[in-house]
């Protein structure tokens, strides 16, 4: 009788460690096809937004000006202070945006002479963190909207792709450090504050 329980114990424990085991792997499973799918979000992003721009910029920290590939700039080397998230009435340096970008942030930036109530409308579209709204001069587009590595030219801020660009992009794994602070960088006209 007591061979005949011993027996029916190890079975259980058998049962209950092969059961455990695949419920692991099931899991672990799960978690690959989830990453798997995260990555493929952001290309598949790119490819479906007509016009969107794909680069493979590297980062780095340089105490220099840059001379960027792209006007304005979509990733590159930057400056050690990120820009502080937030709306801009003047251009803001180069090198402290693309540091923001490397953070996760969009940059939309504007022809100067934009019309008011266009600007409005870009306001209005700007995230609530993550975003910058500048100025900037000699844009081939009226508006650009650009994050590391990704870029969207367009005739206008109410164009729906743009809406479509920051939920694509902002905070997206196309981003070195996406989430990394926003706030607490430098201001608009490069000194240590918030905007």
């Amino acid at each position: 009788m007591r061979r005949e329980q011993a027996r029916r114990q190890r079975r259980r424990t058998i049962a209950g460690s092969a059961a455990g085991v695949g419920a692991v792997a099931v899991f672990i499973a799960v978690i690959a096809v989830a990453v798997s799918k995260d990555d493929d979000n952001t290309t598949a992003a790119s490819q479906e937004i007509p016009g969107v721009l794909t680069s493979s910029p590297k980062a780095g920290h340089v105490a220099t000006p840059v001379k960027y590939e792209q006007t304005p700039p979509a990733g590159g080397e930057h400056a050690a202070a990120w820009l502080n998230c937030g709306t801009y009435t003047a251009p803001v340096p180069n090198e402290n945006a693309v540091h923001a970008m490397e953070h996760g942030a969009v940059w939309l930036t504007y022809r100067p002479d934009l019309p008011a109530a266009q600007v409005a409308t870009l306001k209005k579209a700007m995230p609530d963190s993550f975003g910058l709204l500048s100025p900037y001069p000699g844009l081939p587009s009226p508006v650009v909207a650009s994050a590391w590595g990704r870029q969207l030219p367009l005739d206008a801020p109410d164009d729906p792709r743009l809406a479509e660009f920051i939920r694509a992009f902002r905070l997206g794994e196309q981003a070195p450090e996406p989430g990394a602070p926003c706030t607490g960088g430098i201001d608009g006209s490069g000194s240590p504050g918030s905007s």
